[in-house]
């Protein structure tokens, strides 16, 4: 299965506040409803601390949550 990109935004210039390491793109398996998605998300060098933006909880995965509960 093939990571997809989710993300317009750059988020090399953001440090994870744990461990100050920088965030990079990393593929990320999510899991909801027993459904596997697999993401590039902004994610820790360090510490492996994956973030999601709020504008991506509130929009696509919102939009995608809705969608498999009407199922």
């Amino acid at each position: 299965m093939s990571t997809m990109k989710v993300l317009d935004k750059d988020y090399s210039c953001w440090v994870c506040a744990r461990c100050n390491e920088p965030l990079q793109p990393a593929p990320v398996e999510l899991e909801y409803m027993e459904s596997l998605f697999n993401v590039e998300l902004p994610t820790c060098t360090g510490c492996g601390f994956v973030l999601i933006p709020e504008d991506l909880a509130l929009g696509k995965m919102a939009d995608v949550e809705s969608l498999l509960e009407d199922k």
